[in-house]
């Protein structure tokens, strides 16, 4: 079996090397670690996109060397590449041989490590945010997402909101048993309006007063995917590190997950709303507040909101309680989950990975 195109994987140059490999591949055990090589690298199983039928381009094929072959047979498998700085491409090779029942052996050894990917999503609720960042969460997600999805064999059902809290007021009616996530296409905005809505839902399926400070929160299983397309994205440029709708798609098709923890606030023992990223008073929260009022402007409304802020030279009072911990202080880098409140899981990778 030979590759096709400029990618070489000289381990798999022989029919000989071929099946001794799908013979290591169809006797899987759970200690036995399935990669294959990319001329240089290694692509592991579980950055495999997917694995399919290939069509030989006819004039491509008689100019190679192997046009001897009678009948060639081909396969295409899809994997992630990454690239510096976190970034995340999907890249392909195609491998082709004369030996049909050869070329349906590794298709279908493939095609059942793949099946054992038990984590990954197969049918995710999608909601778009046409008017955030620059007005193009749209396009983004209709020329590069929704390729990558079908490619991936995940079906989806899109819902664009139209006003505000439509994704949240969506997510109290919908049955969301149907689904393996909920992927949001969007700024921070959006980000928290799914949030609000999923933990919200959860909580009035489980009975839970949300508005009583003392009551503990049902924890929320359902993971929820975020494609930047805001103005800041802050959300997930802090748990993907970078802010690219390609690499967000990427980690969500593969189910990388991260749990992230959510923060409760209340004002007179009332619930307000939930913080995964921060939590601003005074200054920071009149530059959210007017920056509001500025939409149409983009990105640039947090520098005039700031400087309009900054100008009116307005001072804050405030006192700040808390309790010291009477444990050693972790790592964030050190993996340990913090479980003892309200948990939200992410289609996203550490930092770092």
């Amino acid at each position: 079996m030979y590759p096709y195109g400029r990618l070489n994987l000289p381990i798999f140059c022989t029919g000989a090397c071929l099946t001794r490999v799908l013979h290591r591949a169809q006797g899987l055990t759970g200690s036995l670690t399935h990669r294959f090589y990319t001329g240089g690298h290694i692509v592991p199983v579980s950055e495999i996109i997917s694995v399919g039928e290939a069509e030989i381009d006819e004039k491509y094929f008689q100019g190679m060397q192997w046009k001897h072959m009678c009948k060639p047979h081909a396969f295409t498998v899809h994997y992630v590449q990454r690239m510096k700085k976190h970034r995340w491409r999907c890249k392909a090779v195609t491998f082709w041989c004369s030996d049909e029942l050869l070329c349906c052996h590794w298709l279908q050894a493939l095609t059942d490590l793949l099946e054992q990917q038990t984590w990954r999503p197969k049918h995710v609720l999608v909601y778009i945010n046409p008017y955030g960042g620059k007005k193009k969460g749209k396009q983004i997600y209709e020329k590069k997402v929704a390729p990558l999805f079908s490619l991936a064999s995940i079906s989806t059902e899109v819902l664009v909101t139209e006003y505000a809290n439509h994704a949240r007021d969506n997510l109290y009616e919908v049955n969301l048993e149907k689904y393996d996530g909920i992927v949001c296409v969007g700024g921070d905005g959006m980000f928290s309006e799914v949030l609000h809505g999923l933990i919200g839902r959860v909580q009035k399926d489980s009975d839970v007063d949300q508005n009583n400070p003392k009551v503990p929160l049902s924890p929320c299983n359902m993971r929820i995917g975020i494609i930047p397309a805001g103005s800041t994205d802050c959300v997930c440029f802090a748990t993907v590190g970078i802010s690219d709708p390609v690499t967000s798609a990427l980690h969500i098709i593969l189910g990388d997950c991260q749990p992230l923890d959510v923060s409760t606030i209340y004002h007179k023992k009332a619930f307000l709303k939930y913080s995964v990223s921060l939590l601003g008073y005074g200054f920071y929260g009149d530059v959210l507040k007017g920056s509001e009022k500025n939409r149409w402007l983009g990105p640039a409304r947090y520098d005039f909101s700031g400087f309009k802020t900054f100008l009116s030279h307005h001072y804050y009072e405030g006192t700040v309680s808390f309790q010291p911990a009477k444990w050693a202080v972790g790592s964030p880098r050190d993996k340990i989950c913090c479980r003892s409140g309200q948990v939200a899981l992410i289609f996203m990778s550490l930092l770092g990975q």
